[in-house]
């Protein structure tokens, strides 16, 4: 009989022993219109252990990602340029044709259908960053997108007889429309062809600006943060994921600090880099490591994480897997130091009295992020 406590620690075992270094991700496929690349739970094993999957869509000028459904689902974030997207919500009789720009947030829920467009003039590529639970999907860690047209796209798996009943056409028509797409999930569109323009009121209720947005946490010259949660984007409670946009200037850390509702921490380095160090059980650093712009980590359940800026500051997005995540932090006048009695902190560290003012005195007006001293 396998004890509950032996099982319990195998699995501390496993996630302690866990390689949690910042990986960039891996070409799944592409044509002249862009490219989709995503991070394998065979290169990033926590994206396997928290069921989480994480990808990046680039699209150059003209390009196009076809109309396409995942078993998962997401959080997309606009790391860069400007463009369209196309969202059909689940049982909603009408498209929305969403402008999206830097900074811009979406809460994507199951069953929703996207397609994502960059001007054929425009001289920057469109870059999206998904993020998002696996939990039900096909493969833990790791997304599956189902693609409605092209040459991998579903109805080319359906027989003639099928699509034609379906689409009410005969079966030659039939035959042609399901094959005249021999792309695959991203395409250039052809010179001059007129895609539909995105309406200004599409994007209430579904798009958040995180660079425009309140900001949530303020601290000259620490840094800031735009929380992503049920108040200001509703469709993130259908989603089940938080999210947040993080910057802090150079040479700046961010707190030591967990997640306390027993949440995973999905962060990709937007741009700038930095020190960062993980704390798992018993006190032992399971990560130290230079995180870079293009990198993507994910700190376990509990775990403690801070970083340090490099010169140039530090900018990241991250996901928590629920919608509105609560944080504590063991550094900073918030943190559960100035909470404690003074006599409990005494015997906890075993030093004197003098010693322990010393250590209550500090970090009264830093909050969360500490500019260089």
């Amino acid at each position: 009989i396998v004890s509950s406590t032996m099982v319990q620690r195998s699995s501390n075992a496993e996630v302690m022993s866990m390689d949690l270094s910042p990986k960039k991700p891996a070409k799944a496929y592409g044509s002249d219109g862009g490219a989709y690349y995503d991070w394998s739970p065979a290169d990033l094993p926590m994206l396997g252990a928290a069921s989480i999957g994480a990808a990046k869509l680039h699209l150059s000028a003209g390009g196009l990602a076809l109309p396409s459904y995942s078993d998962s689902a997401k959080v997309a974030y606009v790391l860069q340029g400007a463009g369209a997207c196309g969202l059909v919500l689940p049982e909603a009789a009408k498209e929305k044709v969403i402008h999206v720009k830097e900074g811009d947030a979406l809460a994507l829920p199951f069953g929703a259908v996207t397609w994502w467009h960059n001007a054929e003039g425009s001289s920057t590529e469109l870059v999206v960053l998904f993020l998002g639970d696996t939990s039900k999907g096909h493969t833990p860690g790791r997304f599956t997108n189902f693609q409605l047209t092209g040459a991998s796209g579903i109805f080319t798996g359906f027989s003639t007889e099928f699509v034609a009943r379906a689409w009410d056409l005969d079966q030659d028509a039939a035959a042609k429309i399901v094959s005249t797409q021999p792309g695959s999930g991203v395409v250039k569109i052809a010179a001059g062809h007129k895609m539909p323009e995105p309406r200004a009121e599409d994007r209430e209720g579904v798009v958040l600006n995180c660079l425009e947005a309140p900001l949530d946490v303020d601290i000259p010259g620490g840094g800031c943060v735009v929380v992503l949660n049920t108040a200001n984007l509703p469709l993130v409670k259908e989603v089940g994921l938080g999210a947040d946009l993080v910057r802090i200037g150079g040479r700046s850390m961010c707190s030591p600090g967990f997640s306390c509702d027993s949440a995973y921490q999905v962060t990709y380095i937007v741009r700038g880099g930095g020190r960062v160090q993980v704390v798992g059980i018993d006190g032992t650093r399971v990560l130290e490591t230079r995180a870079e712009a293009g990198c993507l980590f994910i700190v376990p359940r509990f775990f403690v994480v801070s970083k340090i800026a490099d010169e140039t500051g530090m900018e990241w997005f991250s996901i928590i897997t629920t919608p509105n995540p609560i944080f504590s932090h063991l550094a900073g006048k918030t943190s559960v130091w100035k909470a404690i009695s003074p006599a409990v902190l005494e015997t906890a560290f075993n030093t004197t009295p003098e010693m322990e003012k010393l250590f209550r005195s500090k970090r009264l007006d830093s909050e969360i992020f500490f500019a260089p001293n």
